[in-house]
């Protein structure tokens, strides 16, 4: 065959493959979610639905600012954000289209869910994670802090290590704590975790539990899958890191340990709605969550699935990994967000 020959050949097979390829139905994603093991999940919608999907990587804010920037011109087919009062915010700011499905609703408790409406379902919550308390083993005693008023007690001044109060994660603890306590108490309480900084808050969940092990601080709150990250690992580092120290899920003995929640919705001007409703509805189903809770350390939320991590199990001291969860309507304390960082402002709380 000639090369000229070889040429027409190549082609025609590159014009009878491009149609094909231009007809493949594309799944537009807004994700937070920045963890490697979601490819798994990505990949196997794909399998099973021919869809493929087509992601942009931003931080909570930063998606929910480029839907508000892009309005009716955004691409963007589904929204999957990592935090309760971000989801909230999302759905009071009007960026999410409301959907009706019965398999989630089966799927999915209420709390998980936002309040249904007339139009349908905001948004959904597929992954929760704890708050957890990480404290120096030989230095503090378990029952110093196993309940996160005492994270503000005077028996805990110079030991407590945070990330910013700003950030999603503390923010929807503290507007949990905010029902829990009223606002005046809330505000006390955080104004008692402002005396017990070890430091200034900086860094992320890992460098806080880092921080306990070097002995710059005793006690540091972390969301529990970077605890289980870390118990998980095979570097010697982290093994030593983790030796040093324990985990408590805070107030077992009374409203239970706060939970966030990982969720998604379908965005208000998608183009392909029915894709974006099929998306969500894989991420209810027993193999995707399957994945949130091997794959990335956290407690899947539709009913029935059981998890087999066992450092989900180390972490809680139980056989599958239960405790005693706080049981506030997820969409409630997304509401409180706003009150709290105005607290946070007037008690110095960086």
């Amino acid at each position: 065959m000639t090369r000229t020959a070889f040429a027409a050949l190549a082609l025609l097979a590159t014009l009878a493959v491009a149609p094909a390829q231009a007809q493949q139905p594309v799944l537009n994603l807004y994700s937070a979610r920045h963890y490697t093991t979601d490819e798994a999940l990505y990949a196997n919608f794909t399998r099973a639905t021919g869809i493929r999907v087509q992601r942009v990587d931003a931080d909570d804010a930063g998606i929910l600012a480029r839907l508000k920037a892009e309005g009716s011109a955004s691409p963007a087919d589904v929204i999957l954000l990592v935090d309760a009062a971000r989801l909230h915010k999302g759905e009071v700011d009007g960026l999410f289209k409301p959907v009706k499905s019965k398999l989630l609703e089966d799927a999915l408790p209420a709390a998980y869910r936002a309040t249904p409406t007339a139009e349908g379902t905001a948004w959904f919550g597929f992954s929760t994670r704890a708050r957890v308390v990480v404290y120096d083993k030989q230095k503090v005693k378990r029952e110093d802090v196993d309940t996160y008023e005492e994270l503000a007690d005077p028996k805990n001044k110079g030991k407590l290590c945070i990330r910013s109060g700003s950030h999603p994660y503390n923010l929807s603890l503290f507007a949990a704590m905010t029902e829990h306590l009223g606002d005046k108490k809330t505000e006390e309480w955080l104004k008692g975790m402002v005396a017990n900084l070890a430091r200034s808050p900086k860094g992320g969940d890992t460098d806080q539990i880092k921080a306990v092990s070097a002995g710059e601080c005793q006690i540091a709150v972390s969301n529990s899958y970077y605890v289980a990250r870390l118990l998980r690992s095979n570097n010697a580092e982290d093994k030593a890191l983790m030796d040093k120290v324990a985990v408590v899920f805070p107030n077992q003995t009374s409203w239970g340990t706060h939970l966030n929640i990982a969720g998604g919705a379908v965005a208000r001007h998608a183009k392909n709605t029915a894709a974006a409703v099929k998306f969500l509805e894989y991420l209810a189903s027993p193999e995707a969550q399957a994945y949130f809770a091997d794959g990335n350390n956290e407690w899947p939320t539709a009913r029935g699935v059981k998890v087999n991590n066992p450092a989900l199990q180390a972490m809680s001291g139980t056989a599958n990994g239960s405790f005693k969860a706080e049981t506030l309507p997820l969409s409630t304390v997304g509401a409180n967000a706003v009150k709290v960082q105005q607290m946070l402002d007037r008690v110095g709380f960086k």
